[in-house]
């Protein structure tokens, strides 16, 4: 039987980002955390993790920290934490999600305890924390499960290439010309955000000539009312700039359905069915 000290240690590594941050998670000095990852990986006859910067786990690292998230969701169900504030529930979601509809559906009367840790993914790539065992659940643009994980989808978030009406006179987009869109500086979340290359994909075949790299959700609409470029932004989210006409359509008629699922582990702890059906249930109201 393995020593689940020596598996929390090599999951702090993971998930802190590295042998110092680790340490001070665990509240043990660095050379502690390196000798109980050593004692795993000598008790298993080979590596856990690659020592790159930050560490990556091997695959049987990750293995092993998809068998740790199982057990820290049966505590969380159980309740067989020391203390009921211990009890973790890490999620890695989309941020539109989270600035808009998620946050009611983490209200869990039944768990008033529980504490989140949520990680920020684009929408199309949040998966690859749940193929590391990172997380406990996901929820992203990709239908298909990870191995023992299950999905169920959400429905789909509406976006619209928009733009303030002082951008759309300055870059001449009045009346819409798609083949010079791509002349227009236009705004992305971070570089896996392909939103914008693929309005531009289908309205004109094209691809932007240049972009502005705003990591922040509420930053992004900022800068788009302000003139620095366009973007494609969830409807949910933009519904009063809309109505006072701060922003506009830089393509009217146009829209970007992005379907989102929720992934869990088909070893599915109460708490972690709770929040399943928290987050479906709010996702119904706000979704498409």
């Amino acid at each position: 039987m393995i020593d689940y000290r020596l598996l929390q240690a090599m999951a702090a590594v993971l998930e802190q980002g590295g042998f110092e941050k680790a340490a001070n998670y665990l509240h043990l000095t660095q050379s502690a955390v390196s000798q109980r990852i050593k004692q795993l990986e000598h008790l298993l006859g080979q590596p856990v993790l690659i020592r790159s910067q930050p560490p990556r786990a091997t695959s049987l690292g990750q293995r092993l920290h998809n068998h740790l998230q199982r057990v820290r969701q049966l505590e969380a169900g159980l309740e067989l934490s020391a203390n009921p504030e211990d009890l973790i529930i890490r999620i890695t979601v989309n941020a539109d999600s989270l600035d808009t509809w998620l946050p009611a559906a983490l209200v869990l009367e039944d768990y008033p305890l529980l504490r989140f840790e949520v990680s920020v993914e684009d929408q199309a790539v949040g998966l690859r924390r749940m193929k590391q065992g990172e997380v406990m659940a996901c929820l992203c643009a990709s239908a298909e499960p990870v191995n023992g994980g299950d999905v169920i989808p959400l429905g789909v978030m509406r976006y619209r290439a928009l733009a303030s009406p002082a951008f759309i006179q300055r870059y001449h987009l009045t009346p819409p010309e798609p083949a010079t869109f791509h002349q227009a500086p236009c705004l992305v979340y971070s570089r896996d955000d392909r939103l914008q290359h693929q309005f531009l994909a289908d309205v004109a075949g094209t691809e932007p000539l240049y972009t502005h790299h705003l990591p922040s959700s509420e930053g992004f609409i900022k800068a788009a009312k302000a003139g620095l470029g366009y973007g494609m932004m969830p409807e949910l989210q933009v519904a009063d700039e809309l109505q006072s006409g701060q922003l506009v359509d830089v393509m009217p008629g146009y829209s970007l359905d992005v379907p989102l699922y929720w992934h869990f582990w088909q070893m599915e702890s109460p708490v972690m069915e709770t929040l399943r059906t928290s987050v479906a249930r709010a996702a119904g109201t706000a979704l498409y």
